[in-house]
């Protein structure tokens, strides 16, 4: 019989208390609408008319939409012509060998455990690589232009650590431009809030496993390595102040390969990896989905989160060779694989393709609210780079045995996912038409 769990949901003004800047588009309007603003009218008029001639730098207590900035004049730097994106499919391409300057300028942005040079790896030809759509040119990272198309606006990561991993990317990347002010992290470092003042932007980290609410099972008064997902009701961690944030990427994936209870209510409706009597199996990707729907379907029926983008990253496969990560699993290749060497099916294949068609269905019923919903389809790019990963390289003095083929090292091919979603902004922002 399977036990039926309390699902402890957090307090829903979490995101308030991870953000110094709380407090949303609506709590900013009331503040300058207060009738105590009234006998200083003459006076900020004058000062409206000066400031207005500073139009170059948003107003710090108001939100600005991106489709703003462009009609307030605003002088946003735009990409070079031909690069012919809008309707290209930039996730269909191969790898071709292209000398890249990888210099973040400021190594400091690069955590630890994702320095692998550090930690004395020496081959730099997985550097060398730069992925080329078929039909199309994938724009160089360009970090001022990148800061002028979200200048204003709030940015949120929602996923794992290898979500995690990409804002660490962005931040690497962005600092070539301005070297933001980091304002806030937990104790665990995994809620984390970057603020680029020059550009009155803020890039969040928000944690999620799994998307929805979740909690480690107890078995024999301890905690297990199994979870009960509350497969209908989303991670309030990340949902806290969602009207506030003007673009979310999010995603889901590597935290499913395990054994986990799937609850809608009381009631138990499958398990992953488990041979419960009486409950039906599903299978990681199937979990995936029913998680990844739900949080769609919360971001869509948000009514106050108007104009808001989401962007899907879909499944980031592992490389793990001759075992798995407690195994004796290894990735010590320094190329990427011979595209002939990969086999499109398996589950990493299942989750992708789930992902994309979940996100196209929401984008269709999202026009209706005013919301984009975008897959960023890095699946296919990742799956021949078995040699982008830390693997022995990321200073773990705990146990040696383990290899890192699940992160990607920085700088490195996760760097073009942040290529990708500048692409995806530039479209969205209307630069590219």
């Amino acid at each position: 019989m399977v036990a039926t769990p309390t699902f402890k949901m957090k307090a829903p003004n979490v995101l308030d208390r991870l953000d110094p800047f709380h407090g949303g588009k609506k709590e900013r309007e009331r503040c300058l609408s207060t009738g105590r603003l009234a006998p200083f009218l003459l006076p900020c008029l004058c000062l409206t008319t000066i400031l207005s001639l500073f139009l170059y730098f948003p107003n710090p207590f108001e939100a600005v939409s991106k489709r703003e900035i462009q009609q307030k004049g605003a002088p946003i730097v735009k990409p070079p012509e031909g690069n012919a994106i809008l309707n290209c499919n930039l996730y269909e391409g191969r790898w071709i060998q292209y000398r890249r300057d990888f210099n973040y300028k400021n190594s400091s942005c690069i955590p630890e455990a994702r320095n692998c040079f550090l930690h004395g790896r020496t081959d730099r030809d997985f550097l060398n690589w730069r992925w080329k759509p078929y039909a199309c040119n994938l724009p160089k990272f360009d970090p001022r232009i990148f800061l002028d198309m979200v200048r204003g606006n709030k940015m949120a990561f929602i996923g794992d650590s290898v979500s995690m991993n990409q804002v660490e990317s962005l931040v690497c990347l962005l600092s070539k431009e301005e070297v933001p002010k980091f304002v806030y992290k937990d104790s665990a470092e995994q809620n984390r809030i970057w603020h680029f003042p020059e550009h009155d932007f803020i890039l969040m980290n928000l944690w999620s496993r799994f998307l929805v609410a979740a909690e480690q099972r107890m078995i024999n008064g301890s905690l297990s390595a199994a979870y009960n997902l509350q497969i209908d009701k989303v991670d309030e961690d990340w949902t806290a102040n969602l009207q506030t944030i003007d673009y979310v990427v999010i995603s889901n994936g590597l935290w499913f390969f395990r054994q986990i209870y799937l609850y809608k209510g009381d009631t138990v409706v499958g398990c992953v990896d488990c041979e419960e009597p009486n409950v039906t199996k599903v299978s990681p990707s199937g979990a995936i989905q029913m998680a990844l729907r739900t949080a769609l379907v919360y971001i869509n029926g948000c009514k106050e989160c108007r104009g808001i983008v989401t962007v899907v990253r879909t499944f980031s496969p592992t490389h793990f060779e001759h075992g798995s990560w407690d195994t004796g699993g290894i990735c010590n290749r320094t190329k990427p694989s011979d595209e002939r060497q990969i086999i499109w099916v398996g589950e990493p294949w299942n989750i992708r393709k789930i992902q994309v068609e979940e996100t196209e269905r929401m984008g269709k019923e999202g026009k209706e609210q005013g919301k984009s919903f975008v897959a960023m389809d890095v699946t296919k790019a990742m799956l021949i780079r078995p040699d982008g990963h830390p693997g022995d390289y990321w200073g773990n003095l705990r146990n040696k045995d383990f290899r890192d083929c699940l992160h990607w090292c920085l700088p490195g091919p996760i760097d073009t996912w942040n290529e990708f979603l500048m692409a995806i902004l530039e479209i969205e922002t209307g630069l590219v038409s």
